[in-house]
């Protein structure tokens, strides 16, 4: 059996030889008014999603009602075995 070759990867370049990132580019207080944007969106959508899904929470609720008060309705669903109330 022979033995596999291990390839070596090459050693990554240093920081400073890279080029130049907007995070590295932007001041700090830019960068903060930025994170904070970032933040009230997020805010906002949990939101919006959030009222959403109350929307249709109330509304599986008001159809439920309608139909737990709809007569044919509950005469089908009802289960027909009567003897057990006997």
């Amino acid at each position: 059996m022979a033995k596999k070759k291990r390839t070596q990867t090459p050693p990554r370049a240093a920081a400073a030889d890279s080029p130049a990132t907007l995070k590295d580019l932007l001041s700090s207080d830019v960068l903060s008014k930025l994170k904070a944007q970032a933040d009230e969106l997020k805010a906002e959508e949990k939101q919006r999603q959030e009222a959403a899904r109350q929307a249709v929470e109330d509304q599986r609720k008001a159809e439920q009602k309608r139909l737990d008060n709809d007569f044919a309705h509950l005469l089908e669903n009802s289960k027909q075995d009567w003897h057990k109330f006997k």
